[in-house]
């Protein structure tokens, strides 16, 4: 009854912010109402790793906020059914795609036109993908929750960023609600973790340092699905699509939900933002289309926030932002704007191995590799699932390093969208290319193992950087010359989380922020 009471007061009090800022109303097609713009303190674009923290810890500090989020919300069946399977893709496996868009042996496969979860932007010397959804990347994510050592994380953030306080608070926070732990032992011993466990044994014989890594997955659901009792999905190798069974964490099911358990948050799927601007009074103004599932706008609203906070990821927050600089709505952006991307030197390797190796089944990234005193360059390395046609004898393996920002988005006026530019033969990639086959050839020469060619650069699922600290913004990601307005994503970060999988240090990043943020901000809760 609180919620609803709560509900009716924030819409009351939203008509007459509105009114009162003059705000104008908006015909958006033949076939739509006219709209109304709604005024609500706080907006955040996107509800992925940033967008759910801020959203939870807007919610908790009595903070009326919208989140906008373009894709659907995807709610996990009892049936197991809710999203499409690697071996049978359909409109679900991909965002507003005559095609699938993950790399395969095989020529891409046709699939209906839907708003699926994975998407990819297609860049010159780089395809990266991303997320949609309720839930951002952290649908279509392996759960792997990496912490960077403190060494090599200064090698990539500035000091102005405090590691004891991440270490102390903010990462042991962001694990304890997504609950990340290291697989046990009775699930790593069953046949879908087969090649994890031969990565262990080729670890030590070469001499490197192997462990279990944290991952935010319900064990006892992956118990389940090795009894038969729900879906095979983690254990299938199904991640990519989302997995059917429940038992991975993503934000959705956790920092979402518990933001909209507040009564002050709400979550908008379908809502693809557009414009981002300034409006009167020091407010923002957003603007975004409603579509439908096979992305057909049927309306324009247009929103006025007082605090704005930017959590389209990597590609989505810059975009965002290159737009309005572009079309002069946030005048006091500065040149810095899109550079400093990378791909925190993602590549892809095929090792081959004597005997079976079921590279189909399992989850990515329950043990790594470290190799972080290669004598080219510190490197990690994870094994993860193929997707299917991939043969017995074959151990697919993703390795992550410190790549520098090299790359960049511009803003194209003809397409109305950011340009990707990453320069794959640069001398850094190079020397990190270098790094791998160093760390290669002490697995291959101790195991009898070899590669199916070389280790492919040419994607990445870690998208990082374009509205970096200390260039577009500060340590805490408010946005120089904008005191309301904050980035809470990867585009914060400089091409790399330094050796290790991005959305642990994307989350505690953002837990820092929001706590700096709410400690300089009266709290306006609705009584």
């Amino acid at each position: 009854m609180s919620q609803m009471l709560n509900r009716r007061r924030f819409l009351q009090a939203s008509a007459a912010a509105a009114a009162s800022f003059g705000v104008s109303t908006i015909r958006t097609s033949a076939t739509s109402a006219t709209e109304v713009d709604e005024y609500v303190e706080a907006i955040v674009i996107g509800s992925g790793f940033g967008g759910a923290v801020a959203s939870l810890r807007l919610g908790q500090a009595g903070i009326e906020t919208i989140v906008l989020e373009r894709g659907r919300r995807w709610e996990i069946t009892d049936s197991g059914n809710t999203f499409s399977t690697t071996d049978k893709p359909d409109g679900r496996a991909a965002w507003l795609s005559p095609t699938t868009v993950l790399p395969a042996p095989v020529p891409e496969i046709p699939i209906n036109v839907y708003i699926g979860v994975l998407d990819v932007k297609r860049g010159n010397g780089i395809n990266a993908y991303r997320g949609a959804g309720v839930g951002g990347s952290s649908l279509v994510y392996g759960g792997i929750t990496y912490q960077p050592t403190e060494e090599l994380f200064y090698k990539v953030f500035p000091r102005t960023i405090n590691y004891s306080k991440l270490d102390q608070i903010y990462f042991p926070r962001v694990r304890s609600i997504l609950k990340a732990s290291p697989i046990p032992d009775d699930i790593l011993q069953s046949e879908s973790y087969l090649a994890s466990r031969i990565l262990l044994e080729q670890a030590a014989k070469a001499g490197l340092t192997a462990s279990k890594i944290d991952v935010a997955f319900d064990w006892d659901i992956v118990r389940q699905e090795i009894a038969g009792q729900k879906v095979a999905s983690i254990t299938a190798g199904q991640t990519y699509y989302g997995t059917n069974s429940g038992a991975k964490n993503s934000v959705d099911r956790n920092y979402l939900s518990m933001a909209q358990a507040t009564g002050y948050v709400e979550i908008r799927p379908l809502h693809v933002v557009t414009t981002v601007g300034e409006s009167d009074r020091g407010r923002y103004r957003v603007v975004c289309n409603q579509i439908d599932e096979q992305g057909i706008v049927l309306a324009q609203k247009s929103f006025v926030c007082r605090y704005l906070f930017l959590a389209a990821g990597s590609i989505g927050t810059t975009e965002l932002l290159l737009r309005a600089k572009s079309h002069r709505t946030l005048r006091r952006l500065n040149n810095q704007v899109g550079k400093f991307w990378g791909t925190n030197s993602d590549s892809t390797t095929l090792m081959i191995n004597a005997g079976q190796t079921n590279p189909t089944q399992g989850s990515p990234g329950v043990i790594s590799i470290e190799d972080l005193d290669n004598p080219i360059a510190p490197l990690i390395l994870e094994p993860f699932q193929a997707i299917p046609f991939v043969p017995q004898g074959i151990l697919p393996v993703l390795g992550q390093a410190i790549s520098r920002p090299d790359g960049y988005l511009t803003y194209n006026s003809a397409t109305q969208s950011a340009d990707l530019f990453w320069p794959i033969n640069s001398l850094d990639s190079q020397k990190n290319a270098q790094a791998l086959q160093h760390t290669y050839q002490r697995l291959n020469q101790a195991n009898g193992t070899s590669l199916a060619g070389l280790p492919d650069y040419s994607s990445t699922a870690h998208p990082l950087g374009g509205a970096t600290i200390g260039r577009v913004c500060d340590a805490y990601g408010r946005v120089f010359g904008y005191p309301n307005l904050f980035v809470m994503d990867g585009s914060l970060i400089p091409g790399s989380t330094a050796c290790a999988n991005p959305s642990l240090t994307i989350a505690a990043l953002a837990e820092q922020s929001m706590e700096r943020f709410l400690n300089h901000t009266p709290r306006r809760r609705t009584t």
